[in-house]
């Protein structure tokens, strides 16, 4: 990449891995926190960690047709704004109502797709795929250290510490998208029917394979930080040691992952990576599923868990961004994002629904199962076509 695109890239990059720093810090401890505030049950609970995902899916496809219309960086900054809004009333929430209300207004602030258009908008062709590969990297980082630190940021200022830090970081992103990111040189706005930029994204089958997938690998995530938190407490392994457990089992499947992206690219062999990943994330939590009570056999199942997520967390848009439309990429990525969230939407209030009137093993169970269907319709899916290095 020439140093304009580095830059570029850098600096949404770590926007993006702030935003998402901000909603994960609490995934590891609110389930824990909850318990103290009053009328909590599991599904309030499951509410008040997915619920952002719903607004967001809501509002994806909305921010990414406006970006198409009006350009990037004015929804972004838009976007940001409305996060921290949401980030101070649940700041100031001291009841499951208010907290809910705030994650939900966090998630009005939709931009992920309008990023990833952006992305594309800044990249020449050839370096789009590393581009995209280097945002879902970014995410995976971001996860790692919130599920790293909420712990400990928890212990020192609380959860309520931990949403007014998630409105600064809000903040920091507007600094960082006016001084370091500059305008599309090349952008130009779609005039077309919203309805046929719609209708052309859903018509496409090898996308909405894609957009299934990442529906299923976050409503798989979330429901799984509904019981976890729980789950490692059972085994005597107190809420201010999960960060150790959590360090280690991402930074050992992040770096496991990344041979396996190296194969992908330099083969073209990315359904054979692809299809491998989603088994991985089956077998995975099937473990979880028989091991919940064992840590050793959490910890290895974690392990396999995360190497999965994170493969393919940082394909899926490298992915979109191939099969997109060029003149509906923002439509493309508004569906990609707004699947993506609904996704959380529904591991949340669904994984909680189950805690409450069954139990965390059904949790786990319904995770592989949802899984499972993924990986039937991935089977399917077309090797993505080589791009022009020219």
């Amino acid at each position: 990449m020439i140093v304009s695109e580095q830059r570029a890239i850098t600096a949404l990059a770590s926007i993006v891995a702030m935003r998402m720093l901000g909603l994960f810090m609490i995934f590891p401890v609110f389930a824990l926190y909850a318990q103290t505030l009053p009328d909590v049950t599991p599904v309030l609970v499951g509410l008040a960690i997915g619920i952002y995902g719903l607004t967001q899916a809501t509002l994806q496809i909305p921010f990414g047709m406006l970006s198409d219309r009006f350009g990037r960086k004015p929804i972004i900054y838009i976007g940001l704004l409305i996060f921290a809004v949401g980030s101070v009333i649940a700041a100031t929430s001291t009841s499951i109502t208010g907290i809910i209300i705030g994650r939900a207004l966090q998630g009005c602030g939709a931009i992920s797709s309008t990023v990833l258009a952006l992305t594309a908008d800044l990249t020449r062709e050839e370096h789009r795929t590393k581009a995209m590969a280097f945002l879902g990297v970014s995410f995976g980082l971001s996860f790692i250290l919130a599920l790293v630190i909420g712990p400990l940021v928890y212990r020192w200022i609380g959860v309520s510490g931990i949403f007014w830090l998630t409105a600064v970081l809000a903040l920091l992103g507007m600094i960082i998208l006016l001084k370091m990111v500059p305008q599309p040189q090349y952008f130009q706005p779609n005039t077309g029917s919203v309805r046929v930029q719609i209708k052309q994204v859903l018509q496409n089958s090898q996308l909405l394979r894609l957009d299934f997938g990442i529906l299923v690998l976050h409503l798989v995530l979330t429901s799984l930080f509904v019981v976890l938190p729980l789950v490692l407490v059972k085994t005597k392994f107190e809420v201010e040691q999960h960060w150790m457990l959590y360090i280690v089992v991402l930074i050992a499947s992040f770096i496991t992952m990344i041979p396996f992206i190296i194969i992908a690219e330099k083969y073209h062999s990315h359904k054979i990576v692809f299809i491998s990943a989603i088994s991985l994330l089956i077998l995975s939590l099937l473990g979880l599923n028989h091991l919940h009570n064992n840590f050793t056999g959490i910890v290895m199942m974690l392990f396999l868990f995360f190497t999965a997520f994170n493969l393919l967390e940082s394909n899926l848009p490298s992915l979109i961004s191939k099969m997109a439309p060029p003149e509906n990429k923002g439509t493309a990525m508004g569906v990609y994002s707004s699947a993506q969230f609904f996704g959380a939407f529904l591991g949340g209030v669904g994984g909680g629904w189950l805690h409450q009137h069954y139990s965390i093993q059904a949790v786990f169970a319904f995770a592989a199962t949802v899984t499972v269907v993924w990986l039937i319709f991935a089977l399917t899916m077309q090797n993505p076509r080589r791009l022009n290095k020219g």
